[in-house]
């Protein structure tokens, strides 16, 4: 989306951001460029007021319940699994090796 209107920070690059702005997890440059915009362009601080819309009423809805311990062991011991096959992909991949074949030059 653009408005249409030069702007510091693109549009397509605000509303690319606005849940990590939203999260709180951008940097200090990063939020003065996301609100500074949002100062600016009228149809980003629309769409800006509904995406945080969004996340209220979901968070309202949904962040009350805890997750269980079983669940999250087994999220998290997924998450370690996945990443073991990546690093060990990873290295046969440097090595010439894949799924125990050899990579042979003639």
């Amino acid at each position: 989306m653009s408005c249409g209107n030069h702007h510091e920070t693109p549009c397509t690059e605000v509303l690319a951001r606005v849940y990590t702005y939203l999260d709180g997890e951008l940097d200090q440059g990063g939020c003065s460029e996301v609100r500074e915009h949002l100062d600016e362009c009228g149809p980003c601080l629309k769409e800006y007021g509904l995406e945080e819309a969004v996340k209220k009423l979901v968070g309202k809805s949904c962040g009350c319940e805890p997750v269980p311990g079983d669940l999250r062991a087994k999220v998290l011991g997924r998450i370690e699994q996945i990443c073991g096959e990546i690093k060990e992909s990873s290295g046969a991949a440097a090595s010439g090796t894949t799924s125990g074949t050899t990579s042979e030059t003639a």
